[in-house]
């Protein structure tokens, strides 16, 4: 879930949230918020991070592989029964053997990891699919991600006593079942041996925001967890919900009144809008440095280029790794692939028209399979896992051919220094594609870029976003930079003299003021290729008053110059054509998928157009304030 895009979708992802494959039916829902959270997300709703089960690609296995225990009531301390299906292996003299135990705690109903659940039964382990509290057969009340880390401790603990239990524990899943490995393992429950959280949603950072600023996919994912059973084809109708929301942005709706404008009042939705910024309330549903600290078990954290909660994951990932000892960080292991939300459970070899090669589909399941055999039944370590951190690197153009897996020590080292190219333009000229400022990393003398951005202005939603999802080409989709004009910037490289590897986290330091109280800003790169194909590389976007902290706002004053930072450290692995461009488009988010900041500096969930303030944006790029991109070129 985390719930959102990268930016491409890496949202999100949250998505963002939702797979093009999810849009087909239940067993084709997908993803939690996209990565490039704001790329894809912004162009398209397709792949949007839902917090949603993924399509199943393997066939299950023979029924008699495995026993099955329907309907198992799970008593945990405030005596709410969790309601589980049990998957357990067969053996040849039929008597119930003691093997390691694998569980998922889901809000999607457990019959919808079906197959998961068969193919480790059929291969030695006894596999539980959960419904989390309030949803499916389970009983109590769905607040999401609210008392998953209660309830997982007493899982494990209850797992663990059960006679075809040898005492060890493991968990599966992915999005919002990667978040609950995360919050099950800070409560540290002493049976728990191994976690492999996939696509982690992080509350407070891509749920039920993206760094603060608001979603529309939530309530599309709020009514999809609406009640106890499934709203899968509700879910998946596109078409209906970017109708919904394209007309609640050209009306101007508030936020706040999103779910009652959608047809379905919810609780949990308007429960989130009591906590606009990072507090408390998230806080406590993931690990604190200590809990972290005392975090001991393996870990094996998944996540991918295009996956909507690559934020989220990553985030758990390094503060795990900050806080713990080096024989603690050795059994830490990192896998990103090319893939989207739902790829980091079934891998493909394409999403949004951006195609990865057929070294991309590895067998996931096969990989967890080994991982179980190595930490809770003395096997040898994965094959595949040759180092901590293994990333996919895309080849060169568009085709998919050569795309290959490289290893690294340590994920610090692979990362670290970038190239600084700065910003600049002639004569403060750079509102389009075709008259564009550069990216180069001679540091300018002088100068400043201006857009404007009217939160009243529905062009962009109509004709940019609209009620077609691309989500077949979105990858690769240009409609939205060529769309830029007086609205925003763009800034290019020079061509790659080169064929030039591109590994690494890209960030962009913007020195701007402006002359309302508050805007939304957003940053997307691109790589455009000698024949003018597009590639969607990594977005990421901020709300002005929460430039320095996403726990407190900060007003600007009008005409104030102040810093703005793009950094949240999502990775991309590419090599990059020679004759290539990179392309950095600086606008403001004024989306249907996004929460619509009108720039008074009040309440963005409570604003219409009644407190709309059309915004002037200046970018300096002057050597006090030397607007830059951190470019990971190898």
């Amino acid at each position: 879930m985390g719930c959102r895009a990268k930016i491409f979708v890496r949202c999100y992802t949250a998505g963002f949230r939702f797979s093009a494959r999810m849009t087909k039916s239940f067993g084709a829902v997908c993803g939690v918020y996209s990565c490039l959270l704001f790329a894809i997300i912004l162009i398209i709703a397709g792949t949007l991070q839902a917090e949603t089960p993924p399509p199943s690609s393997m066939p299950s296995p023979s029924p008699a592989d495995y026993d099955l225990r329907w309907g198992v009531k799970i008593p945990v301390r405030d005596k709410v029964e969790l309601n589980a299906t049990l998957y357990l292996p067969k053996t040849p003299d039929g008597k119930l053997s003691k093997t390691p135990v694998i569980f998922t705690l889901t809000p999607y109903i457990s019959d919808s990891y079906h197959a998961r659940g068969a193919y480790f039964a059929s291969h030695g382990y006894a596999f539980a699919l959960v419904d989390v509290r309030g949803r499916g057969n389970s009983g109590g009340e769905f607040e999401p991600f609210v008392n998953d880390p209660r309830d997982g401790h007493d899982l494990v603990e209850w797992f663990a006593k059960q006679p075809f239990c040898d005492g060890k524990v493991a968990m599966w899943g992915g999005s919002y079942a990667g978040f609950d490995q995360w919050a099950t393992a800070k409560e540290l429950p002493p049976h728990l041996a191994t976690i492999v959280p996939a696509a982690a949603a992080h509350p407070g950072l891509d749920y039920p925001s993206t760094q603060n600023v608001g979603l529309t996919y939530d309530m599309q994912w709020y009514t999809f967890t609406s009640g106890r059973t499934g709203q899968q084809n509700l879910f998946g109708d596109q078409k209906f919900w970017r109708t919904k929301f394209l007309d609640a942005y050209k009306k101007h709706i508030p936020f706040k009144s999103l779910d009652s404008f959608v047809g379905n009042p919810s609780v949990n939705f308007q429960r989130t809008l009591k906590h606009p910024t990072l507090d408390a309330y998230y806080d406590a549903m993931v690990p604190t440095r200590e809990q972290f600290q005392k975090i001991t078990v393996p870990v094996l954290t998944i996540t991918a280029q295009y996956d909507g909660d690559e934020l989220g994951a990553l985030s758990y990932y390094r503060d795990h790794l900050a806080n713990s000892s080096p024989e603690v960080r050795a059994k830490h292991f990192l896998i990103i692939g090319p893939w989207d939300h739902a790829g980091t459970r079934t891998p493909t070899d394409e999403v949004a028209g951006v195609k990865f090669g057929p070294g991309a589909v590895i067998d996931l399941n096969d990989l967890h399979r080994q991982w179980y055999d190595w930490t809770m039944k003395s096997g040898p370590r994965p094959e595949f896992l040759k180092n901590q951190v293994a990333y996919y690197l895309l080849a060169t153009g568009n085709s998919g051919a050569n795309g290959e897996w490289k290893y690294a020590d340590n994920f610090e080292t692979l990362v670290a220094n970038p190239k600084i190219f700065y910003l600049d333009s002639k004569n403060g000229d750079a509102n389009g594609v075709f008259r564009s400022g550069s990216l180069a990393e001679k540091r300018p003398d002088a100068g400043s870029d201006t857009f404007t951005y009217d939160p009243l202005d529905t062009t962009r939603g109509e004709t940019v976003d609209g009620i077609d999802p691309k989500e077949k080409t979105a990858g690769i989709d240009q409609t939205y930079p060529l769309s830029i004009g007086k609205d925003g910037l763009v800034y290019h490289t020079e061509a790659l003299p080169n064929e030039t590897p591109f590994i690494g986290c890209p960030a962009v330091t913007l020195w701007v003021s402006i002359d309302t109280p508050d805007v939304d800003l957003s940053a997307h790169l691109y790589e455009i290729q000698p024949d003018g194909t597009g590639i969607v590389l990594w977005s990421d976007a901020r709300r002005l008053r929460y430039r320095d902290s996403l726990r407190e706002a900060k007003p600007v004053k009008p005409g104030e110059i102040v810093r703005c930072d793009f950094n949240p450290g999502l990775f991309v692995a590419r090599r990059l054509m020679k004759g290539s461009r990179l392309r950095l488009v600086v606008s403001s988010p004024n989306s249907i998928h996004f929460q619509k900041n009108y720039c008074s500096g009040g309440v963005v969930a409570e604003e219409t157009a009644k407190d709309a303030r059309t915004c002037h944006v200046q970018v300096y790029h002057d050597p006090t304030h030397p607007s830059t991109i951190h470019l990971p070129l190898r």
